[in-house]
């Protein structure tokens, strides 16, 4: 519609377009894709919590109710006239007391009170700080040093290294810095070894004390030469120390077995345990892929719920508007899931595809391979397979890798008709090359570029520096070793 007023000649116009709306339904699946099997098993267990219209359909109904099965498994409760009698089932029946003791007999117990609570059963990693205060509390201390003690043992970080200096400590207790260093002093006694040191040489010079090698050339070594230990710049400190090259290799030798943080072996441990989302396995000369849903609750709408919405006048309208809302949100629920897995199947099948040859000889062999590929072979869009790769894992012959390990850059070859390589296969190359190279003579980066190009694979030296970093490897002047 428009219309115009003299020189002016304002319009109404009327569009209709299409436009995408995330509907909370749409984003609850677009969320369940990319989560990980632990955080999907979470997930479930929340929405049974929440949802009383889902059951594990592990749980089994009592015999004369199994012909209702076939009815449970998520269809949709149907309009008209009944096809089957309803269900005689109390709620309260369906659901047996399955976690009884074996041989038990007698009245229940009262189950909290005889068995441990699940946090009591978790087994506690014992910090750095509870075993430096353990060692404190056996020590002949006054309360005054005991106060000291406990001071520095809470300014000791994650590697077991002083962060803050004595004369802090000694100001904000009101004590002396020699009281301090005192009490310091025997904390650093304490184990681990080398605990409590304000910087690397103290460390390793505590632990060459409890070595007993005071006054040898290691303690020699670390006091004066740490640089040109640090740059094997051997030479130099046998000229210095006025002795052989041998007795600095070995006296270095010593030095590389003592411990730089003290600290490690009692990190909060944030461990990743890993549960692979998708098993791949040889077969009868072929790869098949397997979706690991051990452990997840076996999804069903309950036969319970859906004979309540099918009977007629049992319920007040208030609940049966409960109890549909909660029925469609189980089926999306349910289905959801089944797409979800659906989807990582197709994914983990491609990739597999993909990279048959890194799962026949390993790491070398493995090709490059783009999210539009692996999209364009399954018929889905890449944002979908984006998200399926995030915090998934794969179980191969060759190991556990995520599933965005098996996307990865290409990089060219030299000679025609070649196939590009992958920039991890790459790597995996330059670490094989250093692992292999004379330790007298290490390969600088333009040696490896070289020794790259004869294996057909071109590379610029900045691209090796920078995959030699991301192998946490050092550059060639500090791998010398005299041998």
């Amino acid at each position: 519609m428009s219309w115009s007023d003299g020189g002016m000649k304002p319009r109404l116009e009327l569009k209709m377009a299409q436009k995408l709306v995330m509907t909370p339904q749409l984003q609850q699946a677009i969320k369940l894709l990319q989560l990980s099997k632990l955080e999907l098993d979470q997930v479930i267990n929340q929405e049974m919590v929440e949802n009383p219209v889902l059951e594990d359909g592990v749980t089994e109904a009592p015999e004369e109710e199994s012909g209702t099965s076939a009815e449970s498994e998520g269809a949709e409760p149907e309009d008209g006239p009944e096809k089957k009698e309803e269900f005689d089932l109390k709620w309260e029946e369906y659901y047996l007391d399955d976690d009884r003791d074996e041989g038990w007999s007698g009245s229940k117990p009262d189950r909290d009170e005889e068995r441990p609570s699940y946090e009591q059963t978790l087994a506690k990693t014992t910090s750095l700080v509870d075993h430096l205060l353990w060692q404190l509390g056996l020590s002949p201390f006054t309360e005054k040093e005991n106060r000291i003690g406990t001071a520095i043992i809470g300014e000791i970080d994650e590697n077991g290294y002083l962060e803050t200096p004595i004369e802090e400590i000694a100001v904000s207790l009101g004590a002396s810095i020699k009281a301090v260093q005192e009490v310091l002093s025997v904390v650093q006694a304490f184990d681990p070894v080398g605990v409590a040191a304000r910087n690397l040489k103290e460390c390793l010079l505590i632990q060459v004390k409890q070595l007993e090698l005071s006054g040898s050339l290691v303690e020699d070594i670390i006091e004066n030469y740490l640089p040109d230990l640090e740059k094997r710049r051997y030479q130099n400190i046998a000229k210095a120390c006025d002795v052989t090259m041998d007795d600095v290799a070995a006296a270095a030798h010593v030095i590389e077995h003592l411990e730089p943080k003290p600290g490690r072996p009692y990190f909060s441990s944030e461990n990743a345990y890993i549960i692979p989302d998708i098993y791949v396995a040889k077969s009868e000369g072929k790869y098949v892929v397997m979706l690991n849903d051990d452990g997840l609750p076996r999804l069903k709408i309950s036969p319970y719920y859906q004979s309540l919405l099918r009977s007629k006048g049992s319920i007040t309208s208030s609940t049966k508007t409960y109890l549909e809302e909660k029925f469609r949100s189980a089926l999306w629920l349910v289905r959801s899931i089944e797409q979800r897995n659906r989807t990582i199947q197709l994914v983990g099948e491609s990739i597999v595809k993909f990279q048959q040859d890194f799962l026949d000889k390993g790491v070398q062999y493995l090709k490059p391979l783009i999210l539009r590929q692996v999209a364009d072979d399954i018929s889905m869009h890449e944002s979908t397979v984006s998200r399926v790769t995030t915090n998934k894992y794969m179980h191969t012959p060759q190991g556990i890798y995520e599933l965005k390990f098996f996307f990865n850059s290409s990089l060219p070859r030299v000679g025609d008709g070649v196939e590009n390589m992958s920039s991890i296969a790459v790597r995996e190359m330059i670490r094989k090359m250093v692992e292999e190279e004379d330790a007298s003579r290490p390969l600088k980066d333009q040696e490896i570029v070289e020794c790259l190009k004869k294996q057909d694979v071109a590379i610029a030296r900045r691209t090796v520096t920078k995959y030699r970093a991301w192998l946490n490897i050092e550059p060639a002047n500090r791998r010398k070793r005299q041998i």
